[in-house]
């Protein structure tokens, strides 16, 4: 099999293997599973996967948790958060601890399976929609670790740039609002990754929101 290398942690057996039969039907490896957090960061550690299909509630250490602990691994797992109901109350929080998306745990076979594949690619699963909905619904409740990062480094156009990231614009909605090519946001967005030290777009909407940049509601 070619492709990202999965492990599923969720405490429920049947979604486990679910989500595996998916996987494997789409030509995904599952290398291993977890029933917890803790099973979830030992697998991690052991078996040093691509992408972690991670439930956020789960006995003991939760998925939260979890994932804040996986992010301090060396390596580059990305964590894809499971929900049972769309805008979560903790989904903020997952993409706060450094999740790089989410989905939903009735999601399609063919839409779980193409999720994989992107977040293993480096970008974020965040529908621009979803993103607005989210961020503007539990940013303003929702106490998390603050972030300091030099903004002065970034031009006056990747400052407009990242607030249009933040609001929850795709590339083409930037690039329309800007009058500005789809192929010209995409260097301006790498750049601004670059010199933030920013690993996906989920990151860049919650620096958005915690420098100030895009304000709930705004």
């Amino acid at each position: 099999m070619s492709g990202p290398r999965v492990v599923i942690a969720d405490d429920q057996a049947f979604v486990r293997i679910g989500f595996r039969m998916i996987l494997h039907s789409g030509g995904v490896e599952v290398v291993g599973e977890a029933a917890d957090g803790a099973e979830a960061v030992t697998a991690v550690r052991d078996l040093r996967p691509d992408v972690v299909l991670m439930d956020i509630r789960m006995p003991g250490m939760d998925g939260l948790e979890a994932c804040r602990r996986i992010m301090r691994e060396p390596g580059d797992c990305r964590v894809l958060m499971l929900t049972t109901f769309d805008l979560d109350r903790y989904v903020y929080e997952a993409l706060a601890a450094g999740a790089s998306g989410f989905l939903l745990k009735d999601v399609t076979p063919e839409h779980l399976v193409a999720a994989v594949r992107l977040i293993e690619t480096g970008d974020a699963l965040l529908a621009p929609s979803i993103t607005r909905r989210l961020v503007e619904r539990f940013a303003s409740g929702v106490s998390v670790p603050a972030v300091h990062r030099d903004l002065t480094a970034l031009t006056p156009r990747e400052r407009e740039v990242l607030t249009l990231v933040g609001s929850g614009r795709s590339n083409s909605e930037i690039a329309g609002h800007l009058t500005l090519s789809e192929a010209t946001v995409k260097t301006h967005v790498a750049r601004i990754f670059a010199k933030l030290e920013l690993r996906d777009r989920a990151q860049a909407v919650v620096l958005a929101y915690e420098t100030g940049l895009v304000t709930p509601g705004a």
